[in-house]
This record gives C-alpha cells, sequence and structure tokens, in this order.
C-alpha cells in the first residue's frame, strides 16, 4: 500500500521543489510586502470563508486522524481561526499604522516613529493535535505583517494535513503560501533553507534542533513548546468549579493539549472532595458506565501507537510506585482508547512527574502550606500554563507572584490562549516569543525605528569632534537631565 503523503520521507526531487518555491516566494516578496491593508484584508477574509466552507471536511479529518468530536472539532479548530482571521482582518490597519512615540532632551528638533514592515519569507512547522488552530492561526498574523510563507503540517495527522493543503492551494498562490507534506525529514529539509522567521509549535527536544537550525541563519524564531503546566487547588477554594474547570481543562482533546493542566497539587484537607467531585464531572461529561466511554462521540482517541504505549507505560509506572487509580476504565489498544484517569499517592520520582504527559492522565499529589506547592512548581522548569484556584485574592496573588509560567488563568482552565488582548507564548523551556493576534502580528514583523530631523538644534554641534572644555561643561550641566 502506498504511504500517505503526510509520512512520505522527503527525496531529491522534493527538496530541490521545495527550494525552488522558497526562492520563487523570496522574488515575490518584493510584491506581498508592499500589499495596502485593504488587500491583506481581503486574503484573510478568503481564507476564513474557504475554513468555513470545508467546516464538514476539517470535521471528518480530525474524526479520521483521532476520533476529535465534531463540537470539539468547531469549539477548539473552526472557531478559533475564524475569530482570529475576523479579529485581525479588522485591527489591521491600526497595527500597520507607524506608531509616533515621543522624543527626550537628547532629540530636540527630530520627531521618531516605529515602522512594522515584514520579515520576508517565514516557515510554519506545525502540530498534529490541533492540527487546523495551531497551523492557520499563526498564517493569519504572518500574511498580516506581509510575509510570504512555507507551512509543513506535522505528519502525525495525516488527514488533517491534506485538507489544509487543500484549504490553502484554494486561497493562496505557491508564490505567497505553500503547503509541503511529508515525515520529520521535509522539516528537516526545510530548515536548511535560510528563512527570515520560523515559527514551531512542538516538544522541547524539536524546538531546540529548530532553534539550532535558525541560528544557522541567524533566523528569528518563535517557539510555542510545553512542559508540566501545575494546578493549585487552595485551601480556599470552590471544589466543584475547580474538579468542572480540570476536567474541562485536562480531558478536552484527549489530554492532548500543550496547556492542559497536567497536575495537580491540592491541600490536603481538600483532597477527597476534589477527588469525588472529580469523579461526579467525569461522569457528567462521559457518561456513568466506563465500560462505555470508548463509544462517546464526546471524547477524543490518542493520535497513534507509540503515544498509547508511552502513555501506558507513564501509567503503569505509576502504580508501580504505589499511585491509586481512584477514576478510571478500561484501555483499548484498538482504537487507541485511553480513558479519563485520576491518579492519587504519585510520587516525585513516578516518570509521570518527571515528563510532560499530553494525555487524558491527571496525577494528583497533596500539600499542607501553600509554600510547600509553591517549591514543587518552581524545582521544574518553568511551564507553559499555570492554574489557581483559590477564593482568597491574597492567596492567588502570592501564588502569582512567586511563580513563573507562559500564561495561565484563576479559577478556570485554557480561556487565556484565545483571550484577544493577551499573548500567547511560553518562557524558558516552555517557549520562545509571543504569538496570535497584534502580538503574532509583532513576530512576523521587523519594528523598524525611524527619527526625522525636522529642524537643526545647534547646541548638539557643541558635542561634535573636535571635543574641548566647552562641551565637557555644557555636558555637565545637561547630564542631570538626560
Amino acid at each position: 500500500m502506498t504511504p500517505h503523503p503526510s509520512a512520505m520521507p522527503c527525496t531529491p526531487e522534493l527538496a530541490r521543489t521545495m527550494a525552488e518555491v522558497f526562492e520563487r516566494q523570496r522574488q515575490h516578496h518584493a510584491v506581498v510586502r508592499n500589499r495596502t491593508v485593504r488587500e491583506r484584508r481581503r486574503q484573510l477574509i478568503r481564507l476564513r470563508e474557504a475554513v468555513l466552507d470545508h467546516r464538514e471536511t476539517i470535521r471528518t479529518a480530525l474524526w479520521a486522524d483521532f476520533r476529535k468530536p465534531p463540537l470539539e472539532v468547531d469549539l477548539t479548530e473552526i472557531a478559533p481561526v475564524v475569530t482570529e482571521a475576523r479579529y485581525v482582518a479588522r485591527h489591521l490597519a491600526q497595527w500597520m499604522r507607524p506608531k509616533r512615540v515621543s522624543s527626550t532632551l537628547t532629540h530636540l528638533g527630530t520627531r521618531a516613529e516605529i515602522r512594522y514592515e515584514p520579515k520576508g519569507v517565514v516557515l510554519i512547522l506545525s502540530p498534529w493535535n490541533y492540527p487546523f488552530t495551531l497551523t492557520l492561526a499563526p498564517l493569519i498574523t504572518a500574511i498580516a505583517a506581509g510575509n510570504c510563507v512555507i507551512v509543513k503540517p506535522s505528519e502525525l495527522a495525516p488527514n488533517s494535513a491534506r485538507t489544509i493543503r487543500r484549504i490553502l492551494e484554494e486561497v493562496f498562490e505557491p508564490e505567497e503560501v505553500a503547503v509541503f507534506e511529508g515525515d520529520h525529514t521535509v522539516a528537516e529539509a526545510l530548515l536548511e533553507l535560510p528563512f527570515n522567521h520560523i515559527f514551531f509549535t512542538g516538544s522541547p527536544r524539536v524546538g531546540r534542533l529548530v532553534m539550532e537550525a535558525a541560528a544557522r541563519h541567524l533566523a528569528s524564531v518563535t517557539l510555542e513548546l510545553g512542559g508540566k503546566s501545575p494546578t493549585i487547588v487552595d485551601e480556599t477554594a470552590d471544589v466543584d468549579q475547580a474538579a468542572e474547570k480540570i476536567a474541562w481543562g485536562k480531558f478536552t482533546n484527549g489530554g492532548q493539549t500543550c496547556i492542559a493542566p497536567d497536575y495537580v497539587l491540592v491541600h490536603r484537607k481538600l483532597h477527597d472532595a476534589l477527588v469525588d467531585a472529580l469523579r461526579e464531572q467525569i461522569v457528567t461529561f462521559y457518561g456513568p458506565d466506563p465500560e462505555t466511554w470508548h463509544q462517546n462521540n464526546s471524547y477524543a482517541h490518542i493520535v497513534n501507537d507509540r503515544h498509547y504505549e508511552r502513555l501506558r507505560h507513564l501509567y503503569e509506572d505509576a502504580l508501580a510506585r504505589g499511585a491509586q487509580d481512584v477514576v478510571g476504565g478500561p484501555w483499548r489498544a484498538e482504537d487507541r482508547f485511553v480513558p479519563p484517569t485520576v491518579l492519587t499517592h504519585v510520587p516525585d520520582e513516578a516518570a509521570i512527574m518527571q515528563e510532560e504527559i499530553f494525555g487524558p492522565l491527571l496525577p494528583i499529589q497533596t500539600f499542607d502550606h501553600l509554600e510547600e506547592a509553591l517549591a514543587a512548581i518552581n524545582r521544574r522548569p518553568t511551564p507553559l500554563a499555570l492554574y489557581v484556584f483559590a477564593r482568597d485574592e491574597q492567596r492567588t496573588q502570592y501564588v502569582l507572584n512567586h511563580t513563573s509560567a507562559g500564561g495561565g488563568c484563576v479559577n478556570d482552565t485554557l480561556l487565556h490562549f484565545n483571550h484577544p488582548s493577551l499573548p500567547f507564548g511560553g518562557i524558558g523551556q516552555s517557549g520562545v516569543g509571543k504569538a496570535y493576534r497584534y502580538h503574532g502580528f509583532l513576530a512576523f514583523s521587523n519594528e523598524r525605528p525611524v527619527v526625522y530631523r525636522r529642524f537643526e538644534f545647534p547646541l548638539l554641534r557643541r558635542f561634535y569632534p573636535p571635543y574641548g572644555e566647552q562641551a565637557l561643561r555644557l555636558l555637565n550641566r545637561f547630564l542631570p537631565f538626560f
């Protein structure tokens, strides 16, 4: 059987084609960079309409890739993309306009501004877990900023990759936006090309390789990575609210979300109540009989056998080290079904506490004092997200002031990702740079400072060579005002 195009390795012919398309985009960028606001908006609206036109195709593709529920597709793949396109189109004129900035004493007689120019030809390497949102949302801001773009979707969601290619080929000419499918060797070949910016979403391990490749060409990068995003349930928390929001954030997309609650730190006196509330919430979401959960059309399955076996190892290792499965059900290798699972008494040395889970396994640990929870978080690399459940504002602020994270929520989960006025991104091992909406526009733009001399200020000539005592006296007089 012929492999799916998304699984095909890079051939010499494909490598030559990619290099040729890259060169054509580089030459064509002189046209693209000077497109007006109206022209760029038109492209964004066409992309938005194409996504809506392909709604059923997108749903079918994601169901084939990992049985993603259709409504969840609408909520987490289609709605974010069409919302992003509309929001960016609506605000693009304001963003593109040169920004006047104030001057100081040292710049008397001038005015200054920041101009926003595109970076050039950019590469988007997108993941499999939210293939449409995490491909098309950065593409929207790259186009808005005036760039040409090459897209490499993940081979792990082949049906989604094929649909992405079909949509983009309908909307764009390859001199502006091109899509290449294939396995990791295709991405490696693309990374040999001298892109002006690379936008990567994926694991920290691959992110380092992308950064190394970018460094060879001195290309800038946006790296949206991951990590173990903690959730603190303080003793003042509303337990039912916490359970509902944690269960939603954790089990959406089958737990395959980079900002999902990775593990929970709960005050010891609320532990049992939280476990009971999580059990009730899972029953509310997926039904009372774990034997039928695999048939539930509101729950996604695992993307492939390798990830299924990885999760199985994390689960079995945790049990072998003393963890208890307090909520769960039967696993099914034949359709890669992993049930929503809650584990308690999980020791730190368990593998599940050492790596990002990226699946529907929720380990819970307890603390007696808030400082213990903060110490546990700060011992690990800085997470992509951090969630706090507390009704005491002072304790909430204490957590925020004594931790660091890419983003997060208080008394909710996930919502910071698509807030129109907020940047999204990690810090340290969880990412480099910010993305989406205005911050995505900035990521794909060169902020070019320009100073205009409006009239001469003769006194400044005193500070031109040759330097003398008079210049020094003037400097000493004015230095306190600088």
